[in-house]
């Protein structure tokens, strides 16, 4: 075998994909990739489920791989009652952080997704919690034409004590269109500090929100993304980004940060502004 036939080969060998008509349709029937290689051939009601578990002094930071074009976790359509699902249960051990910054999440037209996240932590854990969806494909038409999107996240104190129970549910009504009850937002998303590691941080996004709404309330909203443009007198009157903040937990060592805006790219700036302060803890800026 010459070379040039032994690098042929090694290249058939990285991946393959088979497509052959099966009762009709187009159906993917082999599918084989390896490092660097990745195939995903998305199905209809897929169903994963992960376990991390976090050891005494240890930091682990979980995120999504996307491009700069198409920074989303998409969920595609559903088949009848068909639902996409994902369960993560983490175990975060003392004097340790679990760090969870996805992309958000965007469902197809009809999709129906849900997601439980159970996180078991100690007095002295540290999590930083990213959960967030946009309203859908806005380049093919669809502003929240998803049938359902049910988020679930639970914190649990040394074992079975609820320290944070939180569900986001989003489902087509036979009366309102989500899309009208969403009074034009487009961005939901919701920010979870907890630990003592993340004293600092929580203090600031606290001071940085409470001071946003005061400006907006004021009639100077402040512009987390300057590239906003409309001509529409409705769009105007509305502040890019809204946010809440409040405590939880004993002494109040977690706070949480509920954000609605009109654009990802507003969630996305604010996020990076807002979790700047664990550059110093993880070596790099996260959204960065």
């Amino acid at each position: 075998m010459n070379k040039e036939e032994e690098e042929e080969e090694e290249v058939m060998e990285t991946g393959k994909i088979v497509i052959e008509k099966v009762r009709g349709k187009s159906t993917v029937t082999k599918s084989f990739s390896k490092y660097p290689l990745k195939f995903i051939i998305p199905r209809k009601g897929d169903a994963i489920s992960c376990k991390l578990e976090i050891g005494d002094g240890c930091t682990a930071v979980l995120t999504t791989q996307s491009s700069t074009k198409l920074r989303v976790l998409q969920v595609y359509k559903s088949l009848g009652s068909k639902c996409s699902e994902q369960y993560l249960e983490a175990e975060i051990g003392s004097d340790s952080m679990l760090v969870l910054i996805p992309d958000p999440v965007t469902c197809f037209s009809t999709a129906r997704y849900f997601q439980k996240q159970v996180f078991r932590v100690r007095s002295d854990s540290n999590l930083v919690l990213v959960d967030w969806i946009t309203s859908g494909r806005h380049e093919s038409g669809e502003k929240w034409d998803f049938t359902l999107y049910k988020s679930t996240n639970n914190i649990f104190l040394e074992g079975e004590q609820p320290l944070f129970l939180d569900t986001v549910l989003l489902e087509q009504g036979s009366i309102v269109p989500l899309a009208e009850r969403m009074q034009d937002y487009q961005v939901i998303a919701m920010v979870v500090l907890l630990g003592p590691m993340l004293r600092h941080i929580q203090g600031q996004v606290q001071e940085d929100v409470k001071r946003m709404m005061a400006e907006q309330l004021q009639g100077s909203p402040v512009r987390w993304d300057c590239q906003i443009t409309s001509n529409t007198r409705d769009f105007a009157k509305k502040p890019s980004l809204i946010a809440s903040c409040s405590a939880f937990g004993h002494k109040g060592g977690g706070i949480i940060v509920r954000i609605a805006s009109l654009t990802t790219e507003s969630v996305y700036q604010f996020l990076k502004h807002q979790l700047a302060g664990l550059e110093a803890l993880l070596g790099v800026l996260p959204y960065s």
